[in-house]
């Protein structure tokens, strides 16, 4: 049952809760966290961990994408980054973090990722760096926007990606346009790979995405300390509400094929090991990581973290801010598995999730979905 509440006369609005407010509420029974499990598998693709990385360049390059492969989680790459666009992409970032670290003008940063962004991308480019990624072995996965899905998608197969994400700040299934706008359920069911598609924030998009024939379908937008999209357009996802709509539709979904599982991956207001737990003890199969892996020295950011948005050509929606001093990122097995020195939970991040498990009695993520949950007061 939903919580309304009047913030005027006619005008009511829903009650909805932050990850921050809410706890996890241990049982009767604890284990050891050597023996949790954080194994998922998206349809035929099995991953040791339960996180993705926000395809950003600050934090995915095709490097990042194979090392993080090999620990067993998943890189994105932005197939409309910079990595399509420029050769010479590491000189490239250096000179928007240079212009960022001028406080005399902030703005100067951002006006020169736009004008990078505005080269066009080239097909040859961006197809050597997914083929740097699938030749390593790992799982390749690329993002693109619903704007630039028809014609960036064959590039891509030919390429040889596992995954294709289809990803904006706020995805639906009927896009109303003068132009012909994108059938997500065609779109998919004439591809022979997997596709995970968002983001959403509601229960009923959630559910007509499934619909299309989506693997997994992503709950929010990315929000981060860097993202400004609130104060841009007003639209804010509640994660910790959204994440369980997420999952209740599918509930309704699986209920409704007779056996269909659609994974829910949380993007968004992620910033310690904490709210990983919570986001997958809401009902997510896994989370999409941003400015958390800025924290590895294997990014491509240098400790600065910006969302893909910041570079949009008439409305950035995303700042580029300095999330780690170089002497405070580590390498990105101690951000994934520790060791820590952290004690704020921005390192270490899986193991972080393990210890909440097994304080919590839970062996693996699927049963961790069922723990208890309390609302701070």
């Amino acid at each position: 049952m939903q919580d309304h509440v009047e913030i005027g006369m006619g005008r009511s609005a829903r009650r909805t809760y932050e990850l921050a407010d809410i706890n996890i509420v241990p049982s009767r029974r604890t284990r050891s966290a050597k023996e949790v499990s954080t194994a998922w598998q998206l349809d035929a693709y099995k991953f040791e961990m339960p996180v993705l990385a926000h395809p950003t360049d600050a934090v995915v390059s095709p490097s990042m994408a194979i090392e993080l492969g090999k620990r067993g989680g998943l890189g994105v790459l932005n197939a409309e980054g910079l990595w399509g666009r420029h050769a010479d992409v590491d000189a490239r970032l250096a000179e928007v973090v240079g212009l960022a670290d001028d406080e005399v003008h902030p703005t100067e940063a951002i006006r020169r990722l736009q004008e990078l962004h505005a080269a066009p991308i080239k097909t040859g480019l961006l197809g050597a760096a997914v083929a740097q990624v699938r030749d390593a072995g790992v799982t390749t996965a690329v993002r693109v926007s619903p704007q630039n899905a028809r014609w960036l998608t064959p590039v891509l197969l030919e390429a040889g990606i596992d995954l294709l994400v289809i990803q904006g700040t706020i995805i639906s299934a009927e896009h109303v346009s003068t132009n012909e706008p994108l059938n997500l359920k065609r779109f998919i069911a004439e591809l022979d790979i997997p596709v995970v598609a968002g983001g959403v924030s509601d229960h009923r998009t959630a559910l007509h995405l499934m619909r299309t024939g989506a693997a997994g379908v992503i709950v929010g937008y990315g929000a981060s300390a860097a993202t400004t999209t609130r104060e841009v357009l007003g639209i804010g996802v509640p994660m910790a509400t959204a994440i369980a709509d997420a999952a209740a539709a599918r509930r309704e979904y699986l209920d409704e094929t007779g056996g269909r599982y659609v994974h829910v991956i949380a993007d968004g207001d992620l910033h310690s090991s904490s709210d990983v737990a919570k986001a997958i003890a809401c009902g997510a199969d896994a989370v999409s990581l941003g400015s958390l892996l800025a924290a590895a020295r294997e990014a491509p950011g240098m400790g600065w973290y910006w969302p893909s948005v910041a570079a949009h050509p008439s409305m950035p929606r995303g700042t580029i801010a300095r999330f780690y001093d170089k002497n405070e990122q580590a390498p990105l097995d101690n951000v994934l598995n520790g060791p820590s020195h952290d004690p704020f939970g921005s390192t270490n991040i899986v193991g972080g999730l393990r210890r909440a498990m097994a304080k919590a009695g839970y062996s693996d993520l699927k049963e961790f979905q069922k723990v208890g949950l309390s609302v701070r007061g």
